[in-house]
């Protein structure tokens, strides 16, 4: 029978000897690579083809845990990623279940939480393990959002502009001209109503595109 190929992402190297080893005890998985940041993890992805990325929330290029996601789903077709953070609270359960991934684990799980998240969602399902209430996890699978639709790469210009960077320093990130930053700018101006840098500021932290840094690699 094939392994699970399984990529895991994470900007402390502790952390991912650690998951690496309690991943190490099923003889069905087989880790396939480490990434300690966003774009290492979009290169690895798209190189190894996992069945499976363990993603973690905040790291420092960035390109957060969120925004690594969608490109490594929007490239690799078979791939489920799931969150595993350190944060418990709703806007980050929320803003998983928006950008449709697939699992939400916190950095204290056991082996065997970790394994059942990954078959659970080879299987299909979403799996989320968190403190909010069962009713409440459930009322949230359901909500239908209905947020404006921005692209991979505007959500990315959203982000670091959020986070101060200028256009020169954005097409850089991005590898793009800061002429293409600006055009970017203008469109998502256009498709949110916006009129202003504070405006978008205020958009990206009301829609979570600014995560808090993780300060404990616990």
């Amino acid at each position: 029978m094939d392994k699970t190929k399984v990529l895991i992402v994470d900007d402390h190297v502790l952390i991912r000897k650690g998951i690496k080893l309690l991943l190490e005890q099923f003889s069905d998985i087989e880790v396939i690579g480490e990434a300690s940041e966003g774009a290492e993890a979009i290169i690895l992805a798209n190189k190894h083809q996992p069945d499976i990325v363990l993603m973690d929330l905040s790291m420092p290029d960035g390109l957060d845990g969120f925004t690594a996601a969608k490109a490594i789903m929007a490239d690799v077709e078979h791939v489920k990623v799931i969150l595993v953070t350190m944060h418990d609270g709703e806007i980050y359960v929320r803003k998983c279940i928006t950008e449709q991934l697939h699992g939400y684990l916190l950095k204290t799980s056991q082996a065997t939480e970790m394994y059942e998240a990954i078959q659970t969602v080879l299987a299909g399902k979403h799996y989320f393990q968190t403190n909010l209430p069962e009713e409440h996890m459930e009322k949230l699978l359901k909500e239908k959002q209905s947020k404006p639709i921005l692209s991979l790469r505007e959500k990315g210009v959203v982000r670091l502009t959020s986070l101060g960077y200028t256009n020169v320093e954005i097409a850089q990130k991005l590898g793009i001209s800061p002429k293409t930053v600006e055009n970017h700018k203008a469109n998502i101006m256009s498709k949110l109503g916006l009129k202003g840098k504070h405006e978008l500021v205020k958009f990206a932290l009301n829609n979570y595109y600014v995560i808090i840094s993780e300060e404990s690699p616990l």
